[in-house]
């Protein structure tokens, strides 16, 4: 007698898959993504096929992130390690034959593909740290810090050697999450920011000098002092080196609080804001949208970054901890520094806005983070209670 067994239904098929899903972090990252093709049509429409891309870019950084959802944070834990000495290699590799492009050595071509290594560090840099200080846990002692700063001054120091200073500020500050995250001392962070603004207040006041023509600063690269001296001063060549930042802030300021509207930006449209589309669109959205736009912005920002810390502060492991209060410190210092640097309150230094702007390798990396986070979420709901 033949038995006939019911085929699943697609639906049915897919209910394991999709179980423990951290739905809040979905819709806020649903809600970020139709913003910013919104965004990308707005202010690209008659930017050739910038849109169609964009969307293509947000489809496969998508697939990226529900692919790494799926694997559990034991598996992420045994995978830091060696993604941390792969990056390490590729960028020695990048030292020693990479190729050049605009100024800058940064990519090295494996045969099949030209990559650029230091992308695969701002994952693998707090993965790496997390997984030193779970190993540490109940038996941390200052070396343990001295060591992580070790594993992080690494790759620093090759990626400032390429140089690339915006990709550095970003795996520092993933590095130095996860650093904050495992317990450094408040007396020991004090002393640096402190240090830190004594440096900027000194800065300002001796602009004129330091910024005078033929005067070398030794520890940055020429076109690094220049970023730093245009963003003190915009207007000592505001047609050339600071012809960005200007343009930038007169496109948020004529925004005004309403916006001029949906595809109606006169400085976007007429070709004043460069990279329009990729590192300055923040100043395209705001001249479109006004300061009701940037506020709705802000809050879908602060939603990601409120929803990440949960996450961080409910997952079950010091790994995972670790690992995801730098995943979503990472997505805020992305939105702070873009914005300041268009805004003119930080040196110019090409870091994009998450969701919004146009780039592949920026939406892929963002895609592995955000699956990561999903992944975190997804591994406590499905703890029986």
């Amino acid at each position: 007698m033949a038995v006939v067994l019911d085929k699943p239904s697609l639906l049915q098929r897919a209910i394991p898959f999709m179980r423990g899903f951290d739905w809040p972090l979905i819709a806020i990252i649903g809600f970020m993504a139709a913003l910013g093709l919104v965004t990308m049509y707005s202010v690209g429409f008659d930017h050739g096929s910038r849109f169609s891309q964009h969307g293509r870019n947000m489809l496969i950084g998508a697939t990226v992130m529900l692919v790494c959802s799926q694997i559990p944070p034991q598996r992420l834990m045994s995978l830091a390690l060696p993604l941390y000495l792969v990056g390490v290699a590729l960028l020695l590799g990048v030292e020693f034959a990479g190729i050049m492009r605009k100024g800058a050595q940064r990519w090295l071509d494996i045969g099949v593909t030209v990559i650029q290594p230091s992308e695969i560090m701002k994952i693998a840099m707090p993965m790496m740290l997390a997984w030193w200080f779970h190993r540490r846990e109940g038996q941390l002692k200052p070396m343990d810090f001295v060591v992580a700063g070790g594993l992080l001054a690494v790759p620093i120091g090759l990626i400032l050697l390429q140089p690339d200073l915006g990709t550095t500020l970003l795996v520092l500050a993933s590095g130095l999450a996860v650093i904050f995250f495992a317990g450094l001392s408040w007396k020991l962070i004090v002393p640096p920011v402190v240090l830190l603004g004594i440096g900027v207040v000194v800065l300002i006041f001796n602009e004129s000098a330091w910024c005078a023509p033929g005067v070398d600063w030794q520890v940055l690269h020429e076109y690094q002092r220049q970023r730093v001296c245009t963003l003190l001063d915009p207007t000592t060549d505001p047609l050339g080196k600071g012809f960005h930042i200007i343009q930038g802030m007169i496109a948020i300021g004529s925004g005004g609080v309403w916006g001029k509207g949906f595809m109606q930006g006169t400085q976007t449209h007429l070709e004043f804001i460069p990279e329009r589309t990729t590192d300055f669109i923040y100043a395209a959205f705001s001249e479109e949208f006004g300061l009701v736009g940037v506020l709705v912005l802000l809050a879908g920002f602060t939603a990601l970054i409120g929803r990440g810390l949960i996450i961080a502060a409910e997952a079950p492991t010091l790994f995972s901890r670790l690992l995801a209060g730098a995943l979503t410190l990472n997505i805020f210092v992305y939105a702070f520094v873009n914005m300041g640097m268009v805004s003119g309150i930080l040196p110019v230094v090409g870091v994009p806005l998450p969701f919004v702007s146009y780039g592949g390798t920026a939406m892929v990396t963002m895609g592995v983070g955000l699956g990561m986070l999903l992944a975190i979420s997804r591994a406590k709901r499905l703890v029986p209670s």
